[in-house]
């Protein structure tokens, strides 16, 4: 029978012979052979043989399955992976499993069983198969688990050990990881003084019991799906479920509640269903009560509420099992009233928040950061003091009256600190129920101190102070006998003991560390009062030399600021202060309210508001400053840009393979000295061994189509050196050394040998070069020839010009005049022998032509007794022949020209001999020499020395990816834009000589598969220029490729190096099996399976691609997440997966299925949870976090391995780094002047910003990718990355954030750097920059913030501010000083009051003071705070005067209008977010934006954020010029104001000036048509907002509907600033005629409400006549119409209405009419039930028309002239200009047709 016979040869037989991949193979296909069988004849008995072979294959066909990296069942024959004794030894000790109790199964019929009966059946394979039988865990948690334990256990147990004797773990090995998985449930059981259950008794056999609690702990970790982020209840069930171990290994009884111990096994989901599936159900109804981000964070608890329910003694009360009734798991709203909402929650329902209330409020900032304010405020006092003593100089401190009033900050100091008692107490309201006793009683008691200090010193300072008066005198009386002077000095010195205590403990970091982190009751009783117990946040306190570092950069900051603050913003405004405080006003120009203030206090505010704001700020500048000198610095002494152009390179590249060697190739220990005969020997191999990677990373970048063929060959270095008296140099160093070598000894008149050779020598490689072709001639020679009478002929010449040369006859014996011509005819030669020819014979005659005329040339014209040697040479073949000069020299082996080894040379002799030119230019691509002059100068910088591969550890990437591009396909590359342009033709132009490297390499077979088509590898050569998931892959496989050469290296002997790594066998198993050990990349696609399943193009197209990517690199992994839907209890219901999948042969293969509790990524945000549904399936020591718009290198991944140690070098006080954080290299920076803007941005952040915050503010987190994290730290602490929703928008940093409280450490490493894209146009980096500003925000409210603000010490807290939120609020705070300022001026000009005080004598000489001051806070709107970072950079990397010249480009290509309007962004984002939140995730988009962006698209995208705060500080400026103007006269008032005019052209026209084709004609005319149509298009359900102007309204109101109440009264607040306007103007109108009553402002609402009635009257008529009564609308608006001019021309002829006034009013009424809308849009449900809602409405489209026409009427003026148009193209693509390209023809479509 066919059936049986296939069973007994493919897989009887086979498992001695075949792979585990054909052995699974072969089981699929007889598994499908019987169930065709049974189908086919279902009456016929299958014969007892047939159904023992098919028990058989049932039963063994588990352990051929797919496998990931271990085919831990493979048969007889094992794959090489197999045969490491570090896998065998891991595997033997996880098999140890014959001491334990074997469970006994009772295995149930299934649906599938027609067996009426019950198996018994024992279950007997390792350690983790015996903890899944006991609690149930799902049989691909337990096989994913399995491969991960054993490859952690090998992986850190063959680090430095001998391989010769290895048979079993070390018991360190296991020591060592039971520490670091363990270390944080150990320091969670000590927190919460419970013992921990890591039990080991005594005769146990303690190895087997450490890996069964290591097992049990991944296993629970593999399994708990979205619990991942909530460690310490991981830790909560581990620590009941190693108690169930312990009781069944060594106890029978349950030491809590009595029961019996069984070790019956449980069901597969047992423990999913009955531990994980509960936790997972609370995690999804709190995340329901988010509402999509919408609620309030105070309304649903979020991971970090959860997971911090586990760090109080009140997790014990779940009990064990899990009590469900448990009042964890009750929600009380889970029936919901009648009449409430679906979506509605109910407060009083609500379970509280757990330690922490994200609160939306600005005072988080001050409740985080109280230290800071108090310190600024307390300072900002002082200085004010001493600046209003007479003399004006500090050191009027020393006087007895001013120090006594600088006593008074301590008051201030009560006063605050009361504040922060009082927002502790509110903040936390909703947290209450959830805290400890003792944490309310310590909130009350601060509370109560804090008040009483805020009255005990003020009491105490009244009775201190000699004639008191006032609000003095009445404490002073209230004090009565108290008046002792010394009362205040003692009350402050109490005061002030926790400080001086806190200040000790500052210097004595060591004791503060060992104190936050004991747990020790009487410890944590002497700190309660200083911080609350906290779980994590303790002992985060750096070591002495970083304290010292830091601490003296915040000392000398601040003292520049204070020093900056008091001598140019505080001290020049007192004596202007004084005189204005002294003088009385009684004349206003408005109806002043309140004429009787004292000391004229309006005008104070109005003129130190602003000063006060910049004040707060200005250390933002000042940290700018100081971090780019010291960054600078920094950076210098890490010898970056040592080497940075190609000159560099040529003048160190001696140096170059010795330093690799040092820095890259681990050190033997078989040879730890190098005697110095074997010197020359060693320094050959190190160049071989150099060479192999050096070509391996040009040969990169051949195949990437950075270099050309003739580049790349000038680049390579021979692998052979150890041939020759000299070194090798790639030939980019040698070329036109030749040449020159001959024009100087043709030209040699002398013959004097030494003096021809020393100006050879003078030249290190001309010599080198001279000697090499000499050498490399003499060798091609007598390898070609097979006579060898002929080659002793090459000999002799040979030997001749040794003896010359050592004789000092050289140019006697040798004729110089000859060489020309024998150059000549060797490149004839050289060029024959490496031609194609189709005709070997004609080739053969050719080459013995020319090398006979080469021979002829040589012993006639060159030597001068030439002759002799032929003559005197005698063969035993050329006896016979009859003409011997005529047929010497014709037998020639012509099979070498096919010898890839021997045509290497001749390619190498040819280039150096034909290369006329200098090859300085060599590579041309310029990103070809970045990275060759980044790596050879990164072999210099500091690193850690390379282990051997074996030793290194293991690491695995992990990218997320959901719907982004993975390649483009055919239709993509040729659609083509509004202009005509396609992608293809875009990049084309963009990239003219990768297009034409591509063009030549697609023609090479050794380059280019022969089974690809043209059009495939365009779509590839499209997608590597993208940001595509294909670009990644390719990248980050690169490590793999990096270890497999590295392992060569190591392992291969001298003939193999010296023979090259290409020329020997690449990839052998051995190697495979090394690289698999110690890499691993998985791809979370999240929705693969959709794709997979789908019908639509472009979901099958991505699946299709990443199919292919699989295909192509057989270590790639995908994991998605699965769903189904399946039957139960006869209901379909969907179940989730996550699932693994390798590439097979032709399709994908599954590996591993874990079912999950419900949908993983409807909890949290979708970026992090992505991420943690696949963390299970990496794996190693390290995981590298990489981005969908990253790209890596071969050189680079070359280095990894010596990054990794940074992971277990010794560094002070024995920490370890928890993240290293990697440099990055921004690689879409010339593609525009806006993608270079972001380009310089974002590299300065990722080198010198980062370089300064790891060292030494030591504040460096984690900003996303690519960094490295400690990968077993981060998987028992939460992962890496937080998922909440909403709060952890920014997810990455939050990761650092958690890695520093739970006393991780990051560092930052410059030495080796990966490649990423930034977003390229305009909108897509407004969008970018909202999404960064709106995590900011929530950042400002997160716990996170508030405990490293409150538990770092002061310096660190200080970096941490300035480096994280407090920019954001610096850039918002530099954003309102414009707004005080202006309004301030705005209240002095109306009222009268700046006329008043300014022409004050006393005062005209003084009034620059406040520009002067005002002039810092323009150094910031400018944005040259970010071009500060980006100049010292440049300049370090690249030469200071490039530095210099790229900063006057950025500012002729108007960087400062884009760094301007980018902090329009930044400080609108971020405002609302913590207003009203509103904050999620927004999709940039990584495409190509050449398009040009409609008008529409612009004014929606940036009205609210720019255009409406535009035109509201145009109006400022206009109405502070016109009523200002005529008694203003100061020389830095043109620099301020300047400033402010030019914030607003930035903010209303920036999206314009940037817009390609933003000023073309027929362009402005479509914008103008299409923005008409949306405005007038209706709104509706379903409607979108780029389609009608309704939507789009109703959804910029999103914030309001959401907002609490404390939102919106802070709306409607603000919005009353807009009838200042009305207010001030009317009383300057002509028509006023100077009166300042009351009334004239009456009279204004009157015509106000009379204007508003009409335009009500006019659009109701419209409505209702517009249709059916149009005579009577008609008649209706004409009526309207002759009212309007009678009551013109009453008002211009009786009343004195002047034409000034009509223009006048329009500033008047405008700003009210908008005040009326915010305020209308505020209430807008009041508004909607009264009827009124539709006339807000129109009121708000009148408005967007007026604002639409204004913005618009400059580009339509600016468009009517051609060259604007030009200069703008100029203006965004200088970049590409510059490098000759034809942008204005891609922009304008005028291409050739491109023939694919």
């Amino acid at each position: 029978m066919y059936y049986r016979d296939f069973c007994e040869k493919n897989i009887k037989q086979g498992e001695y012979t075949k792979m585990p991949e054909e052995m699974a193979k072969f089981y699929q296909i007889a598994t499908v052979l019987y169930d065709v069988m049974k189908t086919l004849f279902p009456s016929l008995k299958v014969d007892d043989e047939t159904q023992r072979y098919a028990k058989e294959i049932e039963r063994k066909k588990e352990q051929y399955e797919h496998y990931n990296i271990l085919p831990l069942y493979a048969g007889m024959v094992k794959p090489a992976i197999m045969k490491l004794p570090e896998i065998e030894a891991a595997i033997r000790a996880l098999r140890n499993v014959d001491n334990l109790p074997m469970p006994r199964v009772q295995s149930a019929p299934t649906i599938h069983d027609n067996i009426d009966m019950h198996e018994e059946r024992i279950i007997k394979s390792d350690i983790l198969d015996w903890l899944s039988s006991v609690f149930g865990f799902q049989k691909g948690n337990v096989a994913n688990q399995r491969e991960h334990l054993i490859l952690l256990l090998a992986n850190i147990d063959v680090r430095n050990k001998d391989l010769k004797n290895y048979h079993q773990l070390d018991t360190g090995t296991v020591e060592h990881l039971m520490d670091r998985i363990f270390k944080n449930y150990r320091s969670w059981c000590n927190y919460l003084h419970c013992k921990s259950n890591l039990n080991y008794p005594p005769r146990s056999d303690r190895q087997q019991l450490q890996l069964l609690y290591i097992g049990l702990y991944l296993l629970i970790w593999g399994e708990a799906s979205n619990i991942r982020f909530m460690p310490e209840c991981i830790c909560y069930i581990f620590h009941n479920m190693a108690t169930e171990i312990h009781g069944i290994l060594y106890s029978n009884v349950h030491r809590v509640s009595g029961d019996i111990y069984r070790t019956e096994t449980h069901g597969e989901e047992s423990f999913l269903r009955n531990v994980i599936s509960p936790i997972y159900q609370v995690l999804r109804k709190e995340a329901k009560r988010n509402k999509g981000g919408k609620a309030s964070h105070s309304a649903w608890r979020n991971y970090d509420d959860l997971n911090e329910y586990f760090w109080s003694e009140k997790c014990f009360r779940l009990k064990w099992p899990m009590d469900t009734k448990a009042d964890f798991f009750v929600h009380l709203d889970e029936t919901k009233s009648a009449h409430e909402r679906p979506n509605q929650v109910a407060a009083g329902n609500r379970k509280p928040k757990t330690n922490f209330v994200e609160v939306r409020t600005f005072w988080h900032l001050y409740r985080s950061f109280d230290r800071m304010w108090i310190f600024f405020i307390l300072a900002f006092q002082a200085m004010v003091i001493i600046g209003w003593s007479p003399s004006g100089s500090p050191t009027a401190i020393f006087e007895e009256d001013v120090f006594r009033n600088v006593l008074s900050i301590f008051i201030t100091s009560a006063f605050l600190n009361l504040l922060q008692a009082t927002l502790d107490i509110i903040l936390s309201m909703n947290a209450w129920r959830s805290l400890k006793i003792t944490q309310i009683l310590r909130y009350l008691l601060k509370f109560a101190v804090a008040a009483v200090w805020a009255v005990v010193l003020p009491i105490g300072y009244s009775s201190s102070v000699q004639n008191p008066t006032g609000l003095v005198r009445f404490f002073s009386n209230w004090a009565g006998g108290w008046r002792d002077q010394s009362f205040y000095n003692y009350a402050v010195a109490i005061y002030l003991l926790p400080n001086i205590l806190a200040a000790l403990l500052f210097l004595l970091p060591p004791l503060r560390r060992t104190m936050e982190r004991s747990n020790l009751r009487i410890i944590v009783l002497v700190m309660w009062w200083a911080q609350p117990k906290l779980f994590i946040g303790r002992g985060m306190h750096e070591d002495m030399v970083s304290l010292l570092k830091y601490t003296l950069f915040w000392i000398l900051l601040l003292v520049s600021k204070l020093a900056f603050s008091y001598y140019v913003e505080i001290l020049p405004l007192v004596g202007p202060t004084k005189v204005i405080m002294r003088r009385k006003i009684h004349v206003y120009e408005w109806h002043e309210f309140f004429p009787n203030l004292p000391h004229n206090v309006g005008v104070v505010i109005a003129i130190w508001a602003p000063i006060v704001l910049v004040y707060f700020m200005d250390a933002q500048i000042w940290y700018a400053i100081y971090s780019t000198i010291l960054g600078g610095i920094h950076g210098a002494f890490s010898h970056l840009g040592e080497i940075r152009t190609l000159g560099m390179l040529r003048s160190r590249f001696e140096a170059v393979p010795a330093a690799f060697s040092d820095r890259l190739v681990p050190s033997s220990k078989e040879e730890p000295g190098r005697i110095d005969v074997e010197a020359d020997s060693s320094e050959r191999k190190d160049i071989a061994k150099f060479s192999q990677m050096w070509n391996e990373f040009i040969d990169s970048m051949r195949i990437e189509d950075l270099i050309s063929h003739r580049e790349r060959n000038l680049l390579l270095v021979p692998y052979s050196s150890s041939k020759g008296s000299v070194v090798q140099w790639p030939p980019f160093l040698l070329a036109s050394k030749i040449p020159v070598a001959l024009d100087m000894a043709k030209d040699f008149k002398g013959t004097d040998d030494a003096e021809l050779f020393s100006r050879i020598k003078i030249d290190d490689y001309m010599q080198s070069a001279v000697i090499e072709c000499y050498e490399t001639l003499k060798y091609i020679l007598v390898e070609l020839l097979s006579d060898p009478g002929e080659k002793l002929i090459i000999d002799q010449i040979g030997d001749k010009v040794s003896t010359s040369i050592q004789a000092q006859s050289f140019l006697t014996d040798f004729r110089m005049s000859g060489m020309p011509l024998l150059n000549d005819k060797l490149e004839k030669f050289l060029n024959l022998l490496l031609d194609d020819f189709e005709n070997t014979v004609v080739q053969e005659a050719q080459i013995i032509n020319v090398l006979q005329d080469i021979m002829e040339i040589i012993t006639q014209d060159v030597m001068t007794h030439g002759h002799g040697i032929l003559e005197n040479s005698h063969s035993p073949h050329m006896d016979n022949r009859s003409d011997k000069k005529e047929q010497k020299f014709e037998r020639i082996n012509i099979n070498l020209v096919y010898n890839e080894s021997w045509r290497e040379k001749v390619v190498r002799l040819h280039l150096l001999l034909t290369v006329k030119e200098s090859a300085i230019n060599v590579p041309m691509n310029l990103e070809a020499r970045r990275r060759i002059t980044f790596f050879t100068n990164s072999l210099f910088m500091r690193m850690p020395y390379a282990p051997k591969v074996r030793n290194m550890l293991s690491f695995s990437v992990l990218t997320p990816y959901f719907k982004e591009d993975v390649l483009y396909s055919d239709e993509e590359l040729n659609r083509e834009n509004e202009d005509g342009i396609s992608i293809l033709f875009y990049l084309q132009n963009i990239y003219p000589d990768e297009w034409t490297n591509f063009e030549e390499r697609i023609e090479d077979p050794k380059l280019v598969s022969v089974s690809k088509d043209k059009k495939e590898l365009i779509r590839e050569w499209v997608s590597y220029r993208g940001q595509t998931l294909y670009r990644t892959v390719r990248g980050m496989m690169y490590y793999r490729q990096a270890l497999e050469l590295q392992c060569f290296l190591e392992d291969a002997g001298d003939r193999a190096i010296f023979s090259g790594y290409r020329a020997e066998k690449k990839g052998t198993d051995h190697l495979q099996a090394l690289a698999d050990m110690k890499f691993t990349y998985v791809v979370s696609c999240q929705i693969y399976g959709v794709q997979k399943k789908s019908s639509q193009d472009r979901d099958r197209s991505c699946y299709n691609n990443i199919l292919n990517l699989m295909l192509r690199y057989h270590s790639l992994r995908v994991a998605y997440i699965d769903e189904r839907e399946e039957k139960v209890n006869g209901k379909p219901e969907k179940f989730y997966y996550s699932v693994l999948v390798k590439g097979g042969e032709k399709l994908d293969e599954e590996v591993y299925r874990i079912k999950l509790p419900g949908p993983p990524t409807e909890i949290g945000e979708g970026k992090p949870e992505n991420q943690n549904h696949a963390i299970i399936f990496t794996r190693g020591e390290a995981l590298q976090t990489i981005d969908m718009n990253q790209d890596n290198y071969l050189e680079e991944a070359f280095k990894m391995r010596n990054v990794l140690e940074e992971f277990v070098k010794r560094r002070r006080k024995q920490r370890k780094p928890t993240i290293l954080g990697l440099r990055e290299h921004i690689f879409t920076g010339s593609v525009s002047s806006l993608a270079w803007f972001m380009s310089n941005q974002e590299t300065s952040f990722v080198t010198i910003g980062q370089r300064i915050l790891a060292n030494p503010l030591r504040v460096r987190f984690h900003y996303g990718h690519p960094d490295i994290f400690d990968r077993i730290f981060h998987l028992t602490r939460g992962g890496i990355s937080k998922a909440s929703k909403t709060i952890n928008l920014s997810e990455d940093i939050f990761s650092g954030f958690n890695s520093t409280l739970r006393q991780g450490y990051i560092t930052h490493h410059e030495y080796i750097q990966v490649g990423k894209g930034r977003d390229v146009g305009m909108n897509q980096i407004s969008l970018f920059e909202a999404k960064v500003a709106n995590g900011n925000g929530e950042q400002t409210l997160s716990r996170d913030v508030y405990r490293l603000g409150r538990r770092f010490d002061f310096y660190r807290m200080l970096s941490f501010y300035f480096t994280t939120v407090g920019f954001y609020f610096s850039s918002m705070v530099t954003v309102l000083t414009v707004y005080v300022f202006l309004y301030g001026r705005l209240y002095m000009v109306l009222s009268g009051l700046e006329r008043s005080i300014l022409d004050e004598p006393n005062i005209h000489s003084s009034k620059a003071a406040l520009e002067e001051a005002l002039a810092t806070q323009s150094v910031f709107q400018l944005g040259l705070l970010l071009v500060l970072p980006m100049v010292m950079e440049i300049g370090l990397e690249r030469g200071f005067r490039t530095a210099l010249g790229h900063f006057i480009i950025m500012q002729l290509q108007l960087a400062s209008v884009f760094f301007t309007f980018q902090l329009g962004t930044k400080a609108h984002y971020f405002g609302r977010t913590i207003l009203h939140g509103g904050s999620k995730y927004r999709a940039t988009g990584r495409g190509f934006v050449v398009f040009h962006a409609k008008y529409a698209d612009n004014y929606r995208l940036y009205s609210r954020s720019h255009f409406v705060k535009g035109l509201e500080l145009l109006i400022l400026l206009i109405v502070y010029e016109v009523y200002g103007e005529s008694y203003r006269s100061s020389k830095l008032y043109f620099f301020v104001t300047f400033s402010m005019w030019f914030l607003v052209a930035s903010w209303l026209f920036a999206p314009f000036v940037f817009n390609p084709s933003g000023f073309e004609w027929q362009k402005t005319v479509d914008d103008w048509t299409d923005w008409k149509r949306w405005m007038g298009n209706r709104g509706g359900i379903g409607i979108q907002p780029e389609k009608s102007w309704e939507s789009w309204w109703d959804g910029e109101q999103e914030h309001l509907k959401h907002t609490n109440i404390r939102g919106r009264v802070l709306e409607i607040v603000l919005a009353f600033r807009f009838f200042l306007y009305q207010y001030g103007i009317v009383y300057h109108l002509d028509i006023s005629h100077h009166v300042t009553s009351f009334l004239v402002y009456g009279l204004s609402w009157v015509v106000m409400a009379t204007v508003l009635v009409v335009l009500k009257m006019v659009s109701m008529g419209r409505r209702r006549f517009g249709t059916d009564f149009q005579l009577m609308f008609r008649i209706l608006k004409g009526l309207l119409f002759l009212g309007f001019i009678s009551v013109m021309t009453v008002l211009f002829v009786v009343c004195g209405l002047t034409v000034s006034d009509l223009f006048a009013a329009v500033l008047a009424f405008m700003p009210t009419g908008w005040a009326l809308l915010l305020i209308g849009q505020a209430f807008r449900p009041l508004f909607g039930r009264i009827g009124l809602w539709e006339s807000i409405k129109e009121l708000g489209r009148a408005y967007e028309y007026v604002m639409g026409l204004i913005i618009f009427m400059p580009i339509v003026v600016l468009s009517w002239f051609p060259f604007v148009s030009e200069f703008q193209a100029r203006l965004l693509f200088n970049q590409a200009f510059s490098r000759g390209l034809q942008i204005s023809m891609i922009l304008h479509g005028r291409k050739d047709t491109i023939s694919s």
